[in-house]
């Protein structure tokens, strides 16, 4: 127990020292135990309680975790609007588009409400109450646990917390870790489930500059999309109904139309995914060693193959738009976050860290006695999994990810154990594969092009097959790189002519009487479950050092934020709520060169290429521009597409709005800067930069160019 009490004392004293303003991904309940006066002094002028509240509406009831966590969205009017991303409403906008209805091309606008488009499986989940439960979980761990032990205790504990939170009311909820394990947090929750499309500018404005532009500044993209939170009549969570009404929330967030000047103040709550500041020197490593190259070949090799079709076919670009944009981004990420790492020094940094940790570990026997393996524990961890671990990269990247029918192949497990038994419930199986047909129908076949898959499939496993220790595949992945050595191309013709499962006729006719003959000898169901068997394998082989590695990283961070307790210490990202603060502003990414903080139309005439799929654009926005008749939204003819505020986000915080002191939406946030994409490991803070879409220049969007000013009549603009 006396190491907990010392981790736990550590973690107390970090929420009582001075932070940086525009540094940290800060939890919204523990506002009061920040430095509220130096937030009063950058420019807030709300209170803790007005921003988060349990007693009462507060900015946390408008600030949503888009299908749970992979972006954030806003509330910003009484009838239950959303705003967001146009990247984060991509896949919708994609999934309602047809060759007939290009709202990717062309745009998407509901003049009425019974326009809106809804989209089966897609959330908005709001937070009802965040709760620390440390004291509820640490006493019933005790030293001598393995980790596997200490990790089912957890579990068994939080199951109790999460009933108690639950019963009795229609709220879900989880016990989040943080701290690398060091600290635990009962999270609360309501998710909606009817959430309907209602606005998207076309690509030529919310994508533009697309993959050349991502991750870069200057910007002059007007990534947003619109959604409005559909209840029940009795004002509840419910599945789509025509009879649902619009979500009346506890909280929206007022519009400004007064804009932003440099230096003012801008805060950023959000649903951040995945930050690593606290890896050590070794995981750095691992991440420039394994993961980044590992991530940009496999997605390189893939996304040319894509693209070369979604430029030959318009269907076929309606089909892969989605895809291919998910897949380039963190493409591209892993680029910029590699020669991050390298520019700024990170691991030589981090090395410094660890030497200086060792030596004040060393300097007292009470230290080396509680953290003197931590560093070793990671670094042996680490070291142990590196073959296993590159082979599950590939494996994940290069199959699971790549290979589409991969996907659906795995899904028939499940029907292969019934027809497999000796009594088979025929009226259970009719009824399986009646789901089956009803799933793949609208959520693989409506998406897949054969033809393209093919080509991706030829190209990944000759990836596979060259790349991956013959020790890490499965007997099946052994036979076929064996029998089709030098004509792997012939096996994958094979498949994609006799498989049933890139074959919607041979599937469909499966289904209507599926027996568990065709499905074991089916090429595509046995190259899917070669692909899980060798990927649990690999798993199963790494498993002992990751454990060291988990181990390693909680005394390492316990340790640290004893010896650093004149420093500030804030948990990493995992998809739970969180503020950031900071201030407009420009950046100098290098000598003699300086970015101001704001982009104008200027900027997209300057990028403009005509016809082109990246920087064309759209006539009418053109004509708007030269009218330069911007009222109300700017003034005197001064329009702003984009600005930068020194916010610190990450994936997630995709939509999350921006916000001035008065609690008033200025712009949502939708991307960093180049010269920092190494900020999900090490924080650059005279680098990083949030990109940030002006919420006037999305307002005359939807009025002047999509003439949908009902959509802003619904908001509350302020001046």
């Amino acid at each position: 127990m006396k190491k907990f009490i010392s981790i736990l004392s550590g973690l107390i004293l970090f929420f009582s020292l001075t932070v940086k303003a525009d540094e940290g991904m800060w939890l919204v309940n523990l506002l009061n135990k920040l430095n509220m006066e130096e937030l009063k002094e950058m420019g807030l002028e709300l209170s803790a309680d007005e921003i988060y509240s349990i007693n009462h509406s507060s900015l946390k009831d408008a600030i949503g975790a888009l299908d749970r966590g992979s972006c954030t969205s806003e509330l910003v009017s009484p009838e239950g609007l959303l705003l967001t991303n146009h990247h984060c409403g991509y896949g919708e906008i994609q999934n309602h588009s047809s060759l007939e209805h290009d709202y990717l091309k062309k745009g998407f606008w509901a003049m009425t409400r019974d326009e809106e488009l809804p989209n089966p499986g897609k959330t908005i989940t709001f937070i009802v109450k965040i709760e620390d439960v440390t004291d509820q979980i640490f006493p019933n761990l005790s030293n001598d646990l393995t980790d596997d032990a200490r990790a089912q205790k957890v579990k068994e504990l939080s199951a109790d917390i999460i009933k108690n939170a639950t019963e009795e009311n229609h709220y879900e909820a989880v016990v989040r870790s943080f701290f690398q394990g060091n600290k635990y947090y009962l999270i609360v929750s309501e998710t909606y489930r009817d959430v309907r499309l209602v606005g998207a500018p076309p690509e030529s404005i919310g994508n533009f500059g697309d993959d050349t532009d991502n991750w870069m500044w200057p910007r002059h993209t007007g990534d947003f999309s619109i959604f409005r939170v559909y209840t029940g009549p009795d004002g509840l969570p419910a599945d789509y109904s025509p009879d649902n009404i619009p979500l009346k929330p506890k909280h929206y967030l007022p519009v400004s139309i007064k804009g932003y000047q440099e230096n003012d103040f801008a805060m950023v709550l959000g649903f951040p995914g995945t930050t690593n500041r606290y890896y050590t020197s070794y995981e750095v490593n691992e991440v420039l060693d394994i993961d980044n190259p590992t991530r940009i070949k496999i997605r390189g090799t893939k996304q040319e193959i894509i693209m070369a079709d979604m430029l030959a076919s318009d269907a076929v670009r309606i089909q892969y738009s989605s895809k291919y944009s998910r897949s380039s981004n963190y493409y591209k990420y892993s680029i910029g976050q590699s020669e991050g790492l390298v520019n700024l020094n990170v691991v030589e940094r981090k090395v410094d860290q660890e030497n200086a940790f060792r030596e004040w570990v060393n300097a007292n026997a009470d230290r080396k006695a509680k953290y003197g393996n931590a560093l070793e524990l990671i670094e042996k961890g680490v070291n142990g999994r590196k073959d296993a671990h590159k082979a599950t990269n590939y494996m994940f990247e290069a199959m699971y990810l790549s290979i589409e029918s991969i996907q659906p192949g795995l899904q028939f497990k499940p029907l292969l154990s019934q027809l497999s038994e000796d009594d088979p419930d025929m009226e259970k199986i009719s009824s399986m594969a009646g789901r089956y047909k009803d799933y793949l129908e609208e959520n693989f076949f409506k998406d897949y092009n054969p033809s393209t898959d093919k080509k991706v499939t030829k190209a990944m496993l000759k990836l596979v097959f060259n790349d991956v220790d013959e020790s890490f595949l499965d007997a099946n992945l052994l036979e076929i790189k064996s029998k089709y050595a030098g004509k792997l191309d012939k096996y994958v013709d094979k498949l994609f002519s006799k498989s049933i499962i890139p074959n919607k006729d041979l599937l469909f006719a499966f289904l209507d009487k599926p027996t568990a003959k065709v499905l074991e000898k089916d090429l595509g169901f046995k190259l899917a479950n070669s692909f899980l068997a060798s990927y649990q394998m690999q798993s199963e082989m790494m498993k002992e050092y990751n454990d060291m590695v988990e181990e390693g990283a909680r005394l390492f961070l316990a340790g640290l934020m004893e010896m650093k307790s004149d420093k500030f210490f804030y948990p990493d990202a995992n998809s739970t709520m969180r503020l950031t603060y900071g201030t407009v502003g420009g950046y100098s990414p290098k000598d003699a060169v300086y970015f101001n903080y704001y982009t104008t139309p200027r900027g997209i005439f300057e990028k403009e290429v005509p016809n082109d799929f990246e920087f064309d654009v759209d006539p009418k926005l053109k004509e708007l521009f030269n009218k330069k008749d911007f009222a109300p939204y700017f003034k005197d003819g001064d329009m702003k597409i984009c600005f930068t505020t020194n916010n610190d986000i990450t994936g997630g915080n995709s939509g999350s709005g921006v916000i001035n002191g008065k609690g008033e939406l200025i712009g949502l946030a939708f991307d960093g800067n180049w010269e920092a994409m190494s900020g999900d490991i090490a924080f650059e803070p005279e680098l990083q930069k949030c990109i940030n879409v002006d919420i006037r220049y999305v307002l005359f969007v939807i009025d002047k160019f999509a003439g949908a000013k009902h959509l802003v009549d619904e908001m509350t603009l302020v001046d």
